[in-house]
């Protein structure tokens, strides 16, 4: 009996996936199998041939694990909070970003163009934007970083107060 379940083995080794689905419909008599993999087709028909020659699980044992199924779905374990995102309002503000109500003004290719500082975005040209940043690539029509387009880096902030 060993020795049919180690032939039985070995012929497994070498049989292509279309064979591996054909001997798991006859071993389970049932329709074969969608899947490709053939580790788990070889573990699953030797089980059943196993199982077959041997005797499968006995009663008492099948219970148990009907009763291990019904509770695996318990967790002890409550799921984890779902985080919730911030409103801008609430996120900490850039310290480089001047205070709400400040008006900014740049001169791009000749134009002067004005931008108000809200505490949760910027207008300009009657459009609210969210960063200062989309502001500049609404005036330049390309992205460039919008604390240097409107010189707010440190070092500028630096000249304008010993000015």
């Amino acid at each position: 009996m060993a020795n049919d379940l180690d032939d039985e083995c070995s012929r497994l080794q070498q049989a292509t996936v279309v064979a591996l689905r054909q001997r798991y419909a006859e071993v389970y008599g049932e329709s074969p199998p969608r899947t490709g993999n053939k580790t788990w087709l070889r573990r699953r028909i030797l089980w059943r041939l196993q199982a077959l020659a041997q005797g499968d699980l006995t009663e008492r044992a099948k219970r148990q694990a009907a009763l291990l199924a019904n509770d695996a779905d318990l967790r002890h374990i409550p799921p984890p909070e779902p985080r919730t995102t911030l409103a801008i309002s609430q996120e900490p503000r850039d310290p480089r970003l001047p205070k709400p109500g400040t008006t900014l003004h740049r001169r791009y290719q000749g134009t002067l163009h004005t931008v108000h500082v809200l505490a949760d975005g910027f207008i300009y040209q009657n459009t609210t934007y969210r960063s200062l940043s989309a502001v500049a690539q609404a005036i330049t029509g390309t992205h460039c970083n919008g604390f240097l387009f409107f010189r707010l880096t440190a070092q500028e902030k630096h000249r304008a107060q010993n000015r």
